[in-house]
């Protein structure tokens, strides 16, 4: 597996739980992974049902077999101020600026500063060593923005080396893209199998793919279960309404006479079958979709009791056992 896991997604398909999911797969047997925040949404603190995160890297999981899930909101201001720090040794005239509102202006003004930010901050805890020379992480997950886009987001570090041809910016930006356009780099789409998160996923493949950025799989999410099969639901067309009827009434629900209560019982049961037939084939139409993409497809299901810490691990095993870890 790729050292730096995006995680980008339709909006409303998941992706934050994934990403969630994802880093405790890969903290598995010991591994440590950083789960990285960059929209400021504090989802990742909600999922895991803990305080709003800081600008620090803090443990917030424990994996199975004593891995770690540490987790980081980036926030732009104070990675602007880490970034003069690191460049111009300007700690303390840093600190001034952002008290003058300087720090705040710049980043919502200066084109693309604040995407270049975010994904450097993300990029040096992926190259981040120890003093035995071993990474701090084996794997950084970032929750990223959403499809429509990400691969603007990733790909502004480029367009950010080709505007300051010199100097730290030019070499940051390049060193940057140098992970991001990498093995290092994979990033996956998360969607559901419905037409509009299918096709979204399609167009940002399209798109990463002709920026060069490396695409991973696509992970499906909250799937319901299969109730009945193209043959049970070929045998539901077929079948009389008065044997269903009659079946009903074997199974003691009511008398087979018309107008008995297992008559009134066939009407809603064939309505709602005929219903579940068409949800099945439209779902069969979008996975076709997604198996066109070339792709790994993974399918996460749908939890019926929703979204909590149990639900996550739960959702983080099903990756281990498809082989996302």
């Amino acid at each position: 597996m790729s050292r730096l896991q995006v995680v980008s997604g339709k909006g409303g398909t998941g992706k934050t739980t994934v990403a969630a999911a994802l880093a405790l797969a890969l903290a598995t047997e010991g591994k440590r992974t950083l789960l990285v925040e960059v929209e400021g949404r504090q989802g990742i603190a909600q999922l895991f049902e803990t305080e709003a995160l800081p600008y620090e890297e803090r443990k917030i999981a424990v994996a199975p077999g004593g891995g770690e899930v540490y987790a980081l909101a980036i926030d732009p201001e104070l990675a602007l101020l880490d970034y003069l720090q690191m460049f111009y040794k300007m700690g303390g005239a840093g600190r001034a600026l952002k008290k003058l509102g300087a720090i705040d202006f710049a980043t919502t003004i200066a084109p693309g500063l604040r995407d270049v930010l975010l994904t450097g901050k993300a990029c040096e805890a992926v190259r981040r060593k120890d003093k035995a020379g071993r990474f701090v992480y084996d794997c950084v997950v970032m929750d990223a923005p959403p499809t429509g886009r990400i691969t603007r987001f990733l790909n502004v570090n480029d367009e950010v080396a080709g505007l300051a041809r010199i100097g730290p910016i030019h070499n940051q930006a390049q060193a940057v893209m140098r992970v991001l356009k990498s093995a290092e780099t994979a990033v996956h789409l998360v969607t559901l199998l419905e037409e509009m998160p299918v096709q979204e996923t399609a167009d940002g493949i399209a798109e990463l793919r002709a920026a060069r950025l490396p695409v991973g799989r696509i992970i499906v999410n909250m799937v319901r279960p299969e109730v009945l099969d193209a043959t049970d639901l070929e045998l539901v067309r077929s079948v009389p309404r008065a044997a269903v009827a009659k079946a009903l009434s074997s199974a003691g629900l009511g008398g087979a006479r018309r107008g008995g209560n297992a008559e009134k019982l066939v009407t809603p049961l064939l309505t709602q079958a005929d219903e579940y037939a068409e949800r099945y084939a439209l779902e069969q139409e979008q996975r076709t979709a997604l198996e066109d993409l070339g792709l790994p497809v993974h399918e996460l299901p749908l939890l019926a009791e929703g979204m909590d810490l149990a639900g996550l691990y739960e959702l983080a095993g099903e990756l281990r056992e498809q082989g996302l870890s």
